[in-house]
């Protein structure tokens, strides 16, 4: 990565962690990759029951794999027959894993979900919750973060389910009431009442959606 970008990714990294800790979250910054998982990792106590939805963030830096290998009790819904009592069982995990749509540079962050079971889990429920986000998904404000979440993450999502929208064909938010719509609940975080709750691991890469 150029070393500009690099520099300016972590600039803009520290203006974001002063907003989280005003949002009373935690805020860290990982310039690579590596130093992203090692960071959750640290987060995650051994034996600790973790889950996840579907995570394509924490896929990349290498997390999924460490967590089902390592010594954790992860709750793999992929590997679950009856799925619904995977995502409930989420509800009382030691730590949720997740990454977000898109992020505001004061630390607001935004998810759009279609079962809804991530962003539930995001709201209420597990006792920690760790977010893995690059750099890429920074916006200036909650408006340009919806509409990243709408144009960008939710037609590339719906195009890696195979499902029928219209932004699938278009490539852009069509507002559609579709059956196979993803944008069915909509999560602004603007503030945890639960100090230590919400970690948000800033990552020098261009992760997810």
């Amino acid at each position: 990565m150029d070393e500009r970008i690099k520099k300016r990714n972590e600039l803009l990294a520290q203006t974001v962690i002063k907003g989280l800790e005003s949002r009373n979250m935690s805020g860290y910054y990982a310039g690579s990759a590596k130093e992203a998982l090692d960071k959750a990792l640290a987060l995650i106590p051994e034996g600790s029951t973790v889950t996840m939805g579907g995570c394509m963030s924490a896929a990349e830096i290498g997390l999924t794999d460490a967590l089902k290998d390592g010594n954790y009790d992860f709750i793999d819904r992929d590997k679950e027959t009856d799925k619904r009592a995977a995502m409930l069982k989420a509800y009382d995990a030691d730590v949720y894993i997740a990454s977000c749509n898109a992020m505001t540079s004061d630390g607001i962050l935004v998810n759009i979900d279609g079962n809804s079971n991530r962003v539930s889990a995001i709201a209420q429920g597990p006792k920690k919750v760790v977010f893995i986000v690059g750099m890429n998904k920074v916006c200036s404000d909650v408006d340009s973060a919806m509409k990243r979440a709408r144009n960008v993450a939710a037609p590339i999502n719906v195009q890696r389910f195979d499902l029928n929208t219209p932004c699938a064909k278009t490539g852009t938010c069509m507002d559609c009431k579709s059956p196979d719509t993803i944008c069915c609940q909509f999560l602004i975080t603007r503030f945890s009442r639960h100090k230590d709750r919400i970690h948000v691991i800033m990552v020098n890469e261009n992760l997810g959606f």
